[in-house]
Formats: structure tokens, C-alpha cells, sequence
């Protein structure tokens, strides 16, 4: 089976000269479909710089990356750009809403962007407002919600159009400890009954362990 994800060989270096850096050194690594991975690490051990290369955010790099049995390498900007809207989910520690839009706005702000029709996704919607409990605060804003609440919507964002592969970055950083189990399972749902792979960014074993497989990578090299 082809997998979701492929990275062979990669090497990422900040700065040059006497103030060069390497971030990664030779990692390659495969995620499967429907696998939930856990990528852990102590900061600065280069796991948040391998999401986003993975999530071609940052496109300076040795090496090769694959998704969906795409080559990214390489890609020009207008094919990553349609790459990222049609495979790729994003959460991040921070929620990224947009202040003045309601919570079911900001869950449709990708597909509005990516010029398709939001009535084509009225059931979506519909459904992952249900999953994520967000059916009573369509209406609302987010300063209207707790941490928690706000993490879910930029869940929901994420995943309205169904990506091939959700990554995300420290998504619990900001919550507390209840919130943080509440999200945690919300991505074991997503992952049970969408079917979406995803790989997570975490220093934190307890939430490292809700994922079915644990990555771990020492000062930018993959240790197991």
C-alpha cells in the first residue's frame, strides 16, 4: 500500500556560514492511511519543522517528500497551494480564527477561499458541527468561547473538507488539562469514523499516547 505520507532522506538547515544550523539531518519516515502517529520530542529537536515541511509551508529542504503518492519536491506554488487545499488539514497551537465571523463562517472561510460553493457543503458542516459538539455555538463568536471550544472550530475547519491527512502542531499547548483530554479524543473519533490520518506534534507522553504509534526524533535525527 502507497503511503499517505513519504520523507526520504530529509535535511533542513537554517542560517549559513558560521551561523548554520541543521534542524534535520537524514530523516525518512512513512505514514500510512488511517494511522493516528504521535511525533514527540524535547524543543528544539526539529518535530514542528519536520510538520511543516511535510505540510509544504516551508519548501527549503534535502531530500524528498511525498503525499498522497505526490512528489512535493520541488512543486511550483500554485500546485502546492491546490495540494494543501485538497490533502492537507492544518490545526496548530494557535487557533487562527477570524475575530468578527461566527463559528460556522469561520469553519467554511477554506471552501469560500477555494472558490467552491458552500451549499455543496451544508451537510458536512452539518456533520462536523455534531462531532465536535459545536451545533449549539454555530452562531457565536470566538470571543465568545473557552480555549477548548475555539480548538474545536479550527478542528472543524480543518476537517470539513476531508483531507487525506490532518497534521497538527502542539494543538493542546494552550488548554488545560480537561480540554486537552476532550480534544485528544476528538481526534481519535475523527480518526475512527473519518478515517483521516493524522500526525501530531507533541512533547507531552500523556497526549502522545492517544495516537496508535509514537515517532520520536532527538536533536533532528529519528530515534524511534
Amino acid at each position: 500500500m502507497e503511503p499517505i505520507m513519504k520523507a526520504e532522506h530529509v535535511s533542513k538547515t537554517f542560517g549559513t556560514g558560521e551561523a548554520e544550523t541543521r534542524v534535520l539531518t537524514d530523516v525518512s519516515l512513512e505514514i500510512q492511511k488511517g494511522e493516528f502517529a504521535s511525533l514527540m520530542g524535547e524543543s528544539g529537536s526539529g518535530k514542528s519543522t519536520l510538520l511543516y515541511l511535510v505540510g509544504g509551508l516551508d519548501t527549503q529542504y534535502e531530500g524528498n517528500i511525498y503525499i498522497a503518492g505526490q512528489k512535493m519536491t520541488g512543486m511550483k506554488e500554485a500546485e502546492m497551494s491546490a495540494l494543501r487545499l485538497s490533502k492537507i488539514g492544518f490545526v496548530f497551537q494557535f487557533y487562527n480564527l477570524i475575530q468578527n465571523l461566527s463559528v460556522e463562517d469561520n469553519i467554511l472561510l477554506p471552501i469560500k477561499m477555494a472558490g467552491k460553493t458552500v451549499p455543496g457543503y451544508k451537510e458536512k458542516l452539518e456533520e462536523i458541527l455534531e462531532i465536535t459538539g459545536l451545533t449549539p455555538k454555530r452562531k457565536s463568536k470566538p470571543s465568545q468561547l473557552s480555549g477548548g471550544q475555539q480548538q474545536r472550530v479550527s478542528i472543524a475547519r480543518a476537517v470539513l473538507s476531508e483531507p487525506e491527512i490532518l497534521l497538527a502542531d502542539e494543538p493542546t499547548g494552550n488548554l488545560d488539562s480537561k480540554s486537552t483530554a476532550e480534544i485528544m479524543e476528538l481526534f481519535k473519533r475523527i480518526n475512527d469514523e473519518k478515517k483521516i490520518t493524522i500526525l501530531q506534534v507533541t512533547h507531552s507522553p500523556d497526549t502522545a499516547e492517544y495516537g496508535n504509534r509514537i515517532i520520536r526524533l532527538d536533536s533532528g535525527k529519528l530515534v524511534g
